[in-house]
């Protein structure tokens, strides 16, 4: 873990950071904060600061083994010695077959198809901007919602006398809905529901949206064999991370830094 402490005196801004007697200038560090939002200008100048800090012992390191880098397709210098220097020092375990398996059955979720379903709805349409429209058909949508769960109204009613939405000509049918076919908001709670008339309305940016769903069909677990090579992308990279990560606290370690109290390395090199 990293602690996000930049050591300056009463009379500076930003503090003297050295790194083995090379200070990181402050204009680099200035220029390195904008790649690192945060909830405070103190925790953005340390993010950029500590990757000033990380690259700059890896090219000291680099540059103390003589390290002889062949560069990618628009690589600079420096991003080619990094890359040679990660690849030449870091070893990164292999992800066995077992830890596969095991990632496997214990993320089911992960590996299973999205459910499908046949719905219908009554949107209330209103203005995100418009705060006392929201509240009105907020109103209405709870309105409708009883006269339907008390048997009041028929929802084919209600769609072609309330509804906003085009589908009121075809009854409020949505048609078959999986994942990505509408806007978020909407469908994370859409995919959730059970079969039958939603406890209470959805909202979205839209406006309000009553639903039935009047058929569900439940995602199927995908074979390990399937999803095995993703599997092993995901965990690989989670273990080059961690090896990574490690190396830069070793290196850490080893290095006088001056200004800045790094407590293990958790860089955007990472990311």
């Amino acid at each position: 873990m990293v602690t996000a402490n930049l050591i300056a005196s009463s009379n500076q801004e930003m503090p003297i950071v050295r790194v083995n007697g090379v200070r990181m200038e402050a204009d680099a560090i200035a220029r390195e904060m904008q790649y690192h939002p945060a909830e405070s200008q103190r925790e953005a100048m340390f993010l950029a600061t500590q990757a000033l800090v990380l690259h700059e012992l890896l090219l000291q390191r680099a540059r103390e083994i003589d390290l002889q880098a062949q560069p990618r397709d628009n690589e600079s210098p420096e991003e080619t010695l990094v890359r040679c220097l990660l690849e030449q020092e870091v070893q990164v375990p292999a992800v066995t077959e077992a830890e596969l398996e095991l990632y496997y059955r214990n993320n089911p979720r992960k590996f299973t198809t999205p459910p499908l379903l046949a719905a219908r709805h009554i949107l209330l349409a209103a203005d995100p901007q418009d705060s006392e429209q929201r509240s009105d058909q907020a109103q209405l949508a709870k309105t409708l919602q009883q006269q339907l769960q008390q048997g009041v109204a028929g929802f084919a009613e209600l769609v072609r006398e309330y509804s906003d939405c085009p589908s009121r000509d075809q009854g409020g049918e949505l048609g078959q809905i999986s994942t990505g076919q509408t806007v978020p908001e909407f469908e994370k709670q859409l995919l959730r529901l059970p079969e039958g008339l939603a406890g209470q309305a959805i909202e979205s940016r839209y406006g309000y949206h009553i639903v039935e769903v009047q058929q569900r069909i439940e995602g199927q677990l995908l074979p390990f064999e399937i999803v095995r090579d993703k599997i092993s992308a995901e965990l690989g990279q989670r273990s080059w991370h961690k090896s990574v990560a490690q190396y830069l606290q070793i290196l850490v370690a080893q290095a006088n830094v001056e200004g800045i109290a790094l407590q293990g390395a958790v860089s955007p090199l990472l990311q």
